[in-house]
């Protein structure tokens, strides 16, 4: 498969990995593996739920084109029905995101990628803000 093919067939993941890499590289706050505090534990099982899903989806994505199966899915009214309870949570995490950062401008800049990889994009700054999200429901 030749470079331009193989960037095509793989555009959301080379998208998604260079979000992840400016997320990471962006992020300020707390450490990005460990947590202190009360439910410390809870921040390396995030990331390793994140790393399983992560790995489960690439998978899944080397076995079936995600367009074509969205095609064959989409008239399924049931597929639809979890497609939109996916993103009613995406946007209940995006108001907790807000909460959690107290700026629009943060949010917004986690929007896109919310949109497009879902609980990707969640579990992703769930892991990097575990400690900060926990801190608002722990006194």
């Amino acid at each position: 498969m030749s470079l331009t093919k193989s960037l095509k067939y793989h555009f959301l993941w080379v998208l998604y990995f260079g979000f992840v890499a400016i997320a990471v590289v962006l992020h300020q706050g707390e450490p990005t593996f460990t947590a202190s505090g009360p439910y410390a534990l809870g921040k390396p099982l995030v990331w390793l739920v994140y790393l399983a899903f992560l790995a489960y989806s690439l998978w899944v994505s080397s076995k079936e084109n995600f367009f074509k199966a969205l095609q064959r899915m989409a008239p399924i009214l049931w597929c639809r029905q979890v497609g939109i309870d996916l993103y009613l949570g995406v946007a209940f995490f995006g108001f907790l995101m807000y909460l959690n950062e107290g700026s629009l401008v943060v949010l917004l800049l986690w929007a896109v990628p919310m949109l497009i990889f879902a609980n990707l994009a969640t579990l992703l700054y769930l892991a990097l803000n575990y400690q900060s999200i926990v801190a608002h429901f722990v006194s």
